[in-house]
């Protein structure tokens, strides 16, 4: 082996869990996104998924992609910058703008991409990020490439964030980044507290609402709209690949920092622009959650009617307030075995581990869908607890 392949032989972690038979990623799905999917020619019920709206096999989502892709092509074949500016791409911008209550959106490739393009982009040497602990990977590794100074604070502990403001120099930009709802625990962030502590200290809030869109807020706008404090979050960030069934996402903001943005942000300006089937079907993703609000009064019909059936059963599921229903392992090589086995059980349900929790925070993920029905749910919750008692989890 040369020196790169040594060095990279030296992860094992992977070949370790597929030796002990417990290694649950890259399982490849042989159907579409829906509440039922297809592995290795076996039905198995999708509770893994973030499409919160059901909307990723929607037909109106496929024919408004076909009809792009015979218009446009497959590719814009450049970055938005150059020669990647469809005028659907402005007319969907124009649409987010107004969705999320700003005066400007622009759109990116990824989700990831926004968050990596923005954060490192918004503060200079002298400036301020602050971040919670559990905000996204992306929100991370966007506070690594930015050259102002980063804070963490403890997860949605104002007295923290308080205490953070205050090692910060009063004339500098402070920038507040914080999930809307947090990815792993499903909680909400305290923007009320936030918003409160960013006028005393004369900072700036920048939303990440991957997982708000199309959940929180009036017809789905989000957690500002939620708590009713849009005009006091400053950029509203949101992803295509969850409840718009598609793949990209967005920013929002006023005028002057898209504009910035748009003129500096690395990831917009070098990478290629969404493809045109992308740009068609988040655009009727949009028209669809506007005009029926009952998928997400279902949803959370689902998502109260879950909640309580674990906490009966003795499931432990943090703070959650959301679709996104933690089941508390707190043992790693017991999160991966119960995936699996909940697998062959013919459900699917995500095993978080470290890095994107602490080793003490293991779980099973359970996310649901405004397309799952209660009896789906029933037969799921009849599983995981047939299992999580297998496993001694839960007596």
């Amino acid at each position: 082996m040369n020196l790169l392949q040594q060095s990279c032989a030296k992860f094992t972690a992977y070949k370790e869990a597929m030796d002990k038979g417990m290694y649950p990623y890259y399982r490849p799905i042989e159907s579409e996104q829906g509440t039922v999917v297809k592995i290795n020619g076996k039905d198995i019920l999708m509770f893994g998924s973030n499409s919160y709206l059901g909307l990723s096999n929607d037909p109106r989502l496929k024919e408004a992609a076909i009809a792009a892709t015979k218009k446009y092509g497959t590719s814009c074949s450049g970055s938005r910058f150059l020669n990647g500016t469809l005028d659907i791409h402005v007319e969907l911008e124009d649409k987010l703008a107004k969705l999320v209550g700003k005066e400007q959106a622009v759109c990116f490739s990824t989700g990831f991409q926004v968050n990596l393009g923005v954060v490192s982009d918004l503060c200079g040497r002298e400036d301020y990020l602050l971040l919670d602990r559990l905000d996204h990977a992306s929100i991370i590794e966007g506070s690594r490439l930015s050259f102002g100074k980063v804070f963490k604070f403890a997860h949605n502990d104002m007295s923290d964030l308080e205490a953070k403001l205050k090692l910060c120099r009063p004339s500098s930009v402070k920038v507040i980044v914080v999930d809307g709802i947090f990815s792993m625990e499903g909680d909400i962030a305290k923007l009320p507290a936030i918003v409160e502590l960013a006028e005393k200290y004369h900072a700036n809030i920048m939303v990440d609402d991957a997982h708000s869109i199309g959940v929180l807020g009036d017809h789905g706008r989000g957690t500002a709209s939620h708590f009713g404090l849009t005009d006091k979050t400053d950029l509203i960030m949101g992803t295509f690949s969850k409840s718009f069934g598609s793949l990209g996402g967005f920013i929002a903001s006023d005028n002057i920092v898209i504009d910035y943005l748009k003129h500096t942000s690395r990831s917009l300006i070098f990478s290629a622009s969404m493809a045109p089937a992308n740009v068609a079907s988040v655009s009727k993703a949009i028209d669809i959650m506007l005009s029926e609000p009952e998928r997400i009064q279902h949803l959370w019909d689902l998502t109260n009617y879950s909640a309580k059936q674990f906490k009966d059963r003795g499931f432990d599921i943090g703070h959650t307030e959301t679709p996104i229903i933690p089941l508390f392992v707190r043992d790693t090589e017991k999160s991966l075995y119960i995936s699996n086995e909940l697998l062959e059980e013919g459900i699917f349900a995500n095993p978080i581990v470290a890095p994107a929790v602490p080793n003490n925070d293991t779980m099973i993920r359970f996310s649901l869908m405004a397309t799952h029905t209660f009896e789906q749910v029933d037969i799921a919750i009849d599983k995981i607890t047939k299992v999580f008692k297998k496993f001694g989890i839960i007596s």
